[in-house]
């Protein structure tokens, strides 16, 4: 079996903080580049956030650029999604995927995907 789990959602006041993880069952995640991504209702599901499989590649949406952090810990097998500031508009299910090549490239497909993890920010 191979799937990634998100944890670390919940429901934080506007300009509280989250740290999300994606943690990997069945392989080794160190081998892949890792995506966040956020769906909110009646909304197409948008990139988030990438890593390379050594942390030396990122990139971030504009929406969540100077508030969002990617990191990963490969000895922990786990890629992580430090979340400041946040605002209602972050509202959303998050999910962390693994994708086909270790960069953060155009063309790289998705391979597995996790569950998913919702973030509701609201006072």
């Amino acid at each position: 079996q191979l799937q990634l789990v998100e944890s670390g959602g919940g429901l934080v006041q506007p300009g509280g903080s989250l740290r999300l993880s994606c943690a990997a069952s069945g392989f080794t995640l160190n081998h892949y580049a890792i995506g966040w991504f956020r769906q909110a209702p009646g909304k197409e599901r948008e990139g988030v956030s990438c890593i390379s499989t050594s942390g030396g590649n990122t990139n971030y949406a504009d929406s969540v650029k100077g508030r969002f952090t990617i990191s990963r810990d490969n000895a922990k097998n786990t890629v992580y999604l430090q979340m400041n500031s946040l605002k209602p508009e972050d509202t959303a299910v998050y999910y962390c995927a693994a994708y086909r090549f270790g960069l953060c490239v155009m063309n790289n497909g998705v391979l597995y995907w996790g569950q998913g993890t919702q973030v509701t920010v609201s006072s």
